[in-house]
């Protein structure tokens, strides 16, 4: 019986000596914590540099947002349980590449935003062979050594967003067991024939916001697990036909923001699973026959923002049951070509506000087609609709020639009935017209209305 309790006490003792033994060796202003095992928060106290000492039994290190400018040999010292260590947003420019020595069990680790690294030795990161994440946004890179990954055979996650790579660093060729690269925000010209090669396991890969230009024929064809591929608001105006060839596990691509201009049909040949496609915010004009023939798993198509007038029915026919429809901010010719699309809006409910180019001012939703007497589609203006845009005179009263119209009037009216309209401003006294107005007066007041009349005459052609 007493046999039995042995291990409930050791068991109970143990986490207790782990919790001292974190709080006894707690570097001076961190703060120490049994949350996650044994963890160490040192973010945001203005450390010039790393402490000397932690505890033994730390699982994760925060030190974010402080001033560390160097890593130097064995910075952290001997931490065997160490899984996480975050030093992002700090002042690091010199890396030893010895620095992480006494980390072999670091899985993840966070050095984003430090604006000053720039360069980085081929032996950095050798020692962390447990890596599985690694993040180096935003440390204004321009370039990496070729084979600073190639003793990392755990690495999965890569993010390099926001640095100054005008190519796709060629130190991730190889990594077979890469799954997510984050590379947006660069200066990224051009996709190469190899830029990706052997990068068998990748799912993820974000190339959006550079300057791409250019896609190699068969770029990715040894992604043949890629699900996810971002290559939004680049530069591309045109793709070679093999772009996306293999790539049947793709679930989500994401080209909006280009300038291209037509959409062939042989570019999505073999993404049967593909799920989202963006083709919003490009010049689009024509969309060939067939473009869409094989995407029997496209659930949500984006369309808008573009320059499509019409949508062919046997262009949209292979994806009629799609669930989510993006048209809006195209110049749309709202006529028998695209009463499909009336009818299927109609059925369907799932697109509204497609504003017409032409006819101007109607929505497609607000069109009712008709037929001719033998059936056959009338366009809306060939039916009985008025258009009717009012001038920018109409409804607006003229005062000059309104003005010069009420004197006419008041010159030719008899006395009495001149009288009864009293003093208006801008017309004459009423004096200035008498009892005894004799024949030279009259005959003025008859020159005068005469002139008025010309005068009205031309101003009314004028308006």
């Amino acid at each position: 019986m007493f046999a039995h309790r042995i291990p409930c006490v050791v068991l109970f003792i143990q986490p207790i000596y782990a919790m001292w033994a974190c709080y006894r060796s707690c570097p001076w202003s961190c703060v120490c914590t049994q949350e996650r095992s044994c963890s160490v928060l040192c973010d945001r106290i203005g450390l010039p540099e790393i402490p000397k000492e932690f505890p033994c039994e730390a699982s994760f290190i925060n030190l974010d947002k402080n001033n560390i400018k160097f890593l130097y040999e064995r910075a952290f010292g001997t931490l065997p349980l160490l899984k996480g260590l975050s030093l992002s947003h700090n002042n690091i420019s010199f890396i030893t590449p010895g620095a992480f020595k006494g980390l072999p069990n670091l899985t993840e680790l966070k050095m984003a935003h430090n604006e000053y690294i720039r360069y980085l030795h081929t032996r950095t990161f050798s020692v962390l062979k447990k890596l599985v994440k690694l993040d180096l946004a935003d440390c204004n890179l321009f370039n990496m050594p070729d084979r600073i990954f190639v003793e990392l055979p755990s690495l999965h996650e890569l993010i390099l967003f926001q640095n100054n790579f005008r190519r796709i660093p060629g130190a991730i060729r190889g990594m077979e067991n890469l799954t997510h690269i984050y590379l947006e925000s660069n200066r990224i010209e051009a996709v190469a024939y190899n830029s990706l090669q052997d990068l068998i396991n990748l799912k993820y890969l974000n190339l959006q916001d550079n300057k791409i230009n250019v896609i190699h024929d068969r770029s990715f064809q040894d992604c043949q697990k890629l699900e996810y591929l971002y290559l939004n608001d680049n530069l591309l105006n045109e793709l070679p036909e093999n772009s996306f060839r293999g790539l049947r596990k793709l679930k989500m691509l994401n080209l909006g923001g280009n300038f291209i201009r037509n959409v062939s049909n042989v570019w999505f040949q073999d993404l049967v699973e593909l799920e989202v496609l963006y083709l919003d915010r490009n010049k689009i004009s024509y969309i060939e026959e067939g473009a869409f023939e094989n995407l029997t798993s496209l659930v949500t198509l984006h369309l808008n923002s573009n320059n499509l007038t019409t949508l062919p029915f046997d262009v949209f026919r292979p994806v009629y049951f799609l669930g989510r429809l993006f048209l809006f901010r195209n110049p749309w010719e709202c006529d028998c070509r695209i009463k499909w699309l009336r009818d299927w809006m109609d059925n369907y409910k799932l697109v509204r506000d497609i504003p017409c180019s032409s006819p101007a001012g109607m929505d497609l939703s607000n069109i009712a087609f008709q037929r001719s007497q033998d059936g056959t589609c009338l366009d809306p203006w060939d039916q009985n609709y008025t258009y009717f845009v009012p001038l920018p005179t109409d409804g607006l009263p003229s005062t000059m020639e309104t003005k010069l119209s009420s004197l006419i009037s008041r010159l030719l009216l008899p006395r009495g009935s001149y009288e009864e309209i009293g003093n208006v401003t801008d017309y004459p006294d009423n004096n200035t017209i008498s009892d005894g107005m004799n024949t030279a007066s009259l005959v003025s007041v008859q020159m005068m209305t005469y002139i008025l009349c010309i005068i009205v005459s031309h101003y009314s052609i004028l308006l």
